[in-house]
């Protein structure tokens, strides 16, 4: 098998409990993640061909599937290790891992009893730009709104996502790299793929879980970073005026950690740079993580 980064490296997928090539990986198309997104999923970050906060991301697969009404049949345990075992058969370091668990096969909007889910894991070759942290990105508020928490309960990381995709789909129409949603009521509640938080004289703010977001694990990792440095943080509404007259805006995701947003809706946000904060909040970030896999 070739490693990672080379020609002929041989992708590994992790299918209901065996390895296969990813050429070769299949799911039926009566499977309920593919006909009607019916399923969860977690994404995660590798560093040094080891997962980041492993322990955290498999236990909210098993609360997110628990509020979809689907038991998982293996211990949490053995998720951890396949995800583990996925990522030693890519020959991966830095990596972009997803485990995605679906209801099984079952044709009809009644879901079978007993289920017998699908698990499948994905390892991939981690490919952020550094410039991103250097730079920034831009983002602009979309028309396209988050789903109302009584239609799909927000803390559920379910396989029903194209409200997100149309979401995204609209920022890159308008030029923008990362889309933010309000809610119904017109506060500001997540990205896309991220959690929002602005910096507000002097305050951190982010959107608390009634906005109806989705709690990202690099959301609560950053709220806490945040209070051990002594940084005031609140967790309420805003609304979108509010992102326009911040000093500074970032997003949060497992996977890109703490990223900057240098302008919104065409609009510099303070300097048009990555702030202070930013930067503390993305250095902490990455210490953490050096100290959590016994890294100097």
């Amino acid at each position: 098998m070739g490693r990672s980064g080379g020609r002929d490296r041989t992708e590994y997928v992790y299918l209901n409990g065996r390895l296969v090539p990813a050429e070769g990986a299949r799911v039926s198309v009566a499977d309920r993640g593919f006909l009607y997104g019916d399923g969860v999923f977690e994404t995660l970050r590798a560093y040094g061909g080891r997962p980041f906060q492993l322990t955290e991301h498999v236990a909210r697969l098993y609360r997110s599937a628990s509020l979809i009404g689907l038991e998982l049949p293996w211990p949490p345990g053995a998720v951890r290790e396949a995800v583990e075992v996925t990522l030693e058969a890519n020959g991966l370091q830095d990596a972009y891992v997803r485990v995605t668990v679906t209801r099984g096969e079952g044709l009809g909007i009644e879901p079978p009893a007993p289920a017998t889910p699908t698990l499948v894991i994905q390892a991939r070759p981690l490919a952020i730009d550094p410039q991103v942290y250097l730079k920034g990105i831009t983002a602009v508020v979309v028309r396209t709104r988050r789903n109302l928490p009584a239609a799909v309960p927000p803390e559920a990381k379910s396989l029903n996502y194209l409200n997100n995709v149309l979401a995204y789909r609209e920022a890159r129409a308008m030029g923008a790299q990362e889309a933010l949603m309000l809610n119904a009521q017109g506060a500001v509640a997540e990205g896309s793929v991220s959690n929002v938080f602005v910096v507000f004289r002097g305050k951190v703010l982010t959107p608390p879980v009634e906005a109806g977001i989705f709690p990202g694990l690099a959301r609560e990792t950053v709220l806490r970073l945040a209070r051990e440095m002594g940084q005031p943080v609140e967790e309420r509404l805003f609304g979108p005026d509010l992102l326009s007259s911040a000093d500074e805006v970032f997003l949060t995701n497992s996977v890109r950690e703490v990223v900057p947003v240098v302008r919104v809706n065409g609009s510099a946000i303070g300097e048009g740079r990555p702030g202070r904060v930013t930067r503390l909040l993305l250095d902490a970030y990455r210490a953490l993580v050096r100290r959590t896999l016994g890294w100097p």
